[in-house]
């Protein structure tokens, strides 16, 4: 290997590895919204459906700012329209200070809203150009790769959440809420996401110095096709209601947990500890990932995907009647299954629907709003039934639907299987 190529293969690795931390990035913002739920609700004085606005402000980004993230990227290209959604998500972290100052929690919704429009932006740009930071034989090995490093941000955001939400002032040890109990835990609240924003501003600052690498190696950005032409696919709009309930499924189970762990007919755990639990949930999808890629290379991607949600919602139902430590492990457990869930959803609905491609990621992409609107469903359950078992209904029936669409999907063969056989 020459002098010249040896340099541009250290570039582009080292370009990975900076892009690479964006997916930890995301993964960690998103998942640190699971303690935030339990700490606004005794801090503000909310309800189970007041406090899962959080969610709400968050997945209803994906909905509204994906188009106008695809047009960005098309108009600045990659690096510059990473940079600049690090630069909105910093700009939203730096919002909490203001919002928590003022004692108003709209202002909290305001900053999350703005914090995942960022995020939103870096989906849209990063996946497609980590599969061009290299090799094309190596690309499936980066994005996965890639993926791993997300599945650890989610891991260790809520346990790192946890530790600075969910402790001193109203969640101390025989603490009661007042004035200066409250004001502490709103301060904690700052620190999480002031910490949160330093951490976006860093990698901003080595995106910046990795611009160069990455314009070389990047894909020309191209103006997005509007996921309103997928609608001309039946397949194409099964899989974003797929998505849908996956989503809203996945988020809905993680939003719950911290409470659910801490009530006292399950674990009765101090509310920091049944917060770090969290990270159990999206621990297992880390690792049901590394298991499920070798599962998927050997076995029908369908049949793997229809195994997996009725483990599901079988675990969702037995949580729903019963409590206890078996409640609160089955739980848990979800998280295994639901590992391989979202990019077989996608691959699978790719391989089926006629749209072209890029209005059919549009429209899979669009259905992440699940996490906005299926969490605020079990929240209500759990509000007009006074607990929160029978909540877990709504994702259980999620996961139904979902091994619908997974039965239908092994029963169909892919367009590229359907063409080999009639030109047979």
């Amino acid at each position: 290997m020459s002098a010249p190529e040896a340099a541009k293969r250290q570039g582009t690795t080292l370009a990975f590895a900076y892009v690479t931390t964006l997916f930890f990035a995301w993964g960690f913002a998103t998942s640190l919204i699971d303690p935030l739920i339990a700490a606004v609700k005794r801090v503000f004085d909310l309800n189970n459906a007041e406090a899962f606005l959080t969610t709400f402000a968050w997945f209803i980004a994906y909905g509204l700012m994906s188009l106008p993230a695809a047009a960005v990227l098309g108009r600045l290209g990659y690096s510059r329209s990473i940079i600049g959604a690090l630069v909105v998500m910093v700009a939203g972290c730096l919002i909490v200070p203001a919002a928590t100052a003022a004692d108003w929690y709209p202002g909290v919704l305001i900053a999350l809203f703005v914090i995942a429009s960022g995020v939103t932006l870096l989906q849209v740009a990063a996946n497609p150009l980590v599969a061009e930071l290299g090799s094309r034989k190596g690309a499936s090995s980066r994005l996965n790769l890639s993926q791993a490093f997300n599945s650890l941000g989610t891991t260790v955001g809520p346990w790192l959440g946890s530790h600075v939400l969910l402790t001193g002032g109203v969640f101390a040890a025989g603490a009661v809420v007042t004035a200066a109990t409250r004001t502490q835990s709103l301060r904690s609240i700052d620190m999480a996401f002031l910490g949160m924003g330093a951490f976006f501003a860093v990698v901003a600052f080595f995106i910046f110095t990795a611009r160069k690498k990455i314009n070389v190696a990047a894909p020309a950005a191209t103006e997005a096709v509007s996921p309103l032409k997928a609608l001309s696919s039946p397949w194409a709009i099964f899989g974003a209601l797929a998505i849908f309930l996956y989503v809203g499924s996945e988020v809905a189970i993680g939003g719950m947990l911290t409470n659910f762990l801490e009530s006292p007919d399950i674990l009765n755990a101090p509310i920091e500890t049944a917060g770090k639990m969290v990270a159990l949930y999206w621990g297992g999808a880390m690792v049901g990932r590394f298991i499920g890629s070798w599962v998927l290379s050997r076995v029908s991607p369908g049949v793997v995907l229809a195994c997996c949600t009725v483990a599901a919602a079988t675990l969702c139902l037995l949580v729903s009647q019963i409590g206890g430590p078996t409640a609160a492990y089955a739980v848990l457990s979800i998280g295994l299954f639901n590992s391989i869930m979202f990019p077989t959803i996608f691959t699978l609905t790719l391989e089926r629907s006629t749209a072209p491609t890029s209005a059919t990621s549009g429209l899979l992409v669009f259905g992440i709003i699940g996490g906005a609107l299926l969490p605020q469903v079990a929240a209500r359950i759990a509000d007009a039934a006074g607990a929160l078992q029978p909540a877990f209904l709504v994702p259980m029936a999620g996961y139904v639907g979902l091994t619908v669409f997974a039965i239908a999907c092994a029963r169909t063969k892919a367009k590229a299987e359907v063409t080999t056989v009639a030109s047979h």
